[in-house]
């Protein structure tokens, strides 16, 4: 069956060439609805386990100590050596900020002691947070991450390449040998945290930050590109199910505190 319509998390004005493009050059036809992790009901929370409890005490302790914290996670698909993260804890420790890193992986080795030698500065949790509640507080001023799609939106070094040279909204840790997917020295890392968390980085940098997350949240509104791109994506739907009579629709449209949530059920006739 061929595919007639795709949805993408993300918003069109942060990749307007690519958008552009695709809908231009390529098929299916795409509507861009995102950023999706910025619908949430207050009624759909869920329930906070007892690690997650500790990060956000973390979080408000150093909070009160003005201290910034580094959060860092690379996710639970990315194959990363234990030489490679015993690297980046090194790098980690030697730039002496603090940190949260969620390490939910099997068998991730740190180091020896090394959450004991860093219990005042930082935290290793090895369950699943939940990571945007995390990032929207005020005292993470960073992320550090392998830059898949999850975390940003699927090729890592593209995705560097993107926020990097295009969007210029983070900072990218130099490799070895310079390649997409090589080694990361503990120096190298330590160097660009330390610049981060410091605040050193460039002006143009701090403004276009803004810039990107304040017109993701108005792409949500109501209004907003993402939120016409939804209406645009229900006509054509319907337009497809009168001419073509191979889908039928049901959708609900709820809007929360300006933001919406969209449930979409297809079934071939």
């Amino acid at each position: 069956m061929e595919t007639k319509i795709a949805m993408r998390n993300i918003y069109g004005l942060l990749e307007p060439s690519f958008t552009d493009y695709w809908n231009r050059e390529s098929k299916p036809k795409a509507f861009f609805i995102g950023p999706l992790c910025l619908n949430r009901s207050p009624k759909l929370e869920p329930v906070l386990h007892q690690e997650y409890c500790r990060c956000i005490q973390l979080l408000d302790k150093k909070l009160r100590q003005g201290m910034p914290v580094l959060y860092v996670a690379f996710g639970s698909q990315a194959v990363i050596s234990a030489e490679q993260l015993s690297e980046i804890a090194r790098g980690l420790e030697e730039s002496k900020v603090s940190f949260l890193w969620v390490a939910i992986k099997d068998g991730i080795q740190l180091g020896e002691k090394f959450e004991e030698r860093n219990k005042e500065r930082g935290m290793v949790v090895k369950e699943l947070v939940d990571q945007k509640r995390i990032l929207e507080h005020e005292i993470v001023l960073g992320f550090l991450s392998n830059c898949g799609w999850n975390s940003v939106l699927e090729k890592q070094h593209l995705n560097a390449k993107m926020l990097v040279e295009e969007i210029i909204i983070g900072l990218r840790v130099e490799t070895v040998n310079g390649s997409s997917n090589g080694y990361v020295e503990s120096k190298s890392l330590k160097n660009m945290v330390k610049v981060l968390i410091e605040g050193k980085m460039e002006n143009q940098s701090k403004k276009k930050l803004k810039e990107v997350a304040e017109a993701a949240r108005n792409s949500m509104k109501k209004g907003g590109s993402s939120w016409h791109t939804l209406n645009q994506l229900i006509k054509e739907i319907h337009l497809q199910h009168d001419t073509q009579k191979l889908i039928r629709v049901v959708t609900n449209r709820v809007f929360v505190k300006k933001k919406f949530i969209i449930s979409v059920v297809t079934n071939r006739q």
